[in-house]
């Protein structure tokens, strides 16, 4: 966990882990508040820029370059294939990205080296339902 295990921090990573995709912020929220919850929403925000932060959460960008979220179980660095058109993720093998990437901090000098590799499509449910409604 981040920080002191707060109840609304504890109940923030509770509702990011049982999302099966990648969520924003605000889809989070409102969640939290149809649950009943009074969690505001810049904690919901500075919680889960804390979970990424930390590795407990991966991000990526939408289309429209908001950030979303989704909980990472363990110490894992992970990528996705993200579908632009229903947000669906998978996790996509990246280790010849991160084999270049550990090459590329050891040669060049940097120290605590950090990268994003960020993978979009659309996926064959999208795909297909496009197809037939042509």
């Amino acid at each position: 966990m981040i920080g002191r295990p707060t109840a609304q921090r504890t109940e923030i990573l509770q509702a990011l882990a049982d999302c099966q995709e990648f969520i924003s912020a605000q889809l989070l929220h409102a969640g939290l508040l149809a649950a009943g919850s009074r969690v505001g929403l810049s904690t919901v925000y500075r919680t889960l820029t804390a979970l990424a932060a930390v590795g407990r959460a991966d991000v990526v960008r939408d289309a429209n370059g908001e950030r979303l979220f989704r909980y990472r179980p363990d110490d894992d660095h992970r990528h996705y294939l993200l579908c632009r058109a229903c947000g669906i993720s998978i996790p996509v093998d990246a280790g010849p990205v991160e084999t270049w990437a550990d090459h590329m901090a050891r040669t060049s000098g940097f120290a605590d080296v950090q990268h994003t590799v960020e993978l979009t499509g659309i996926c064959t449910g999208c795909t297909t339902a496009a197809r037939a409604g042509n």
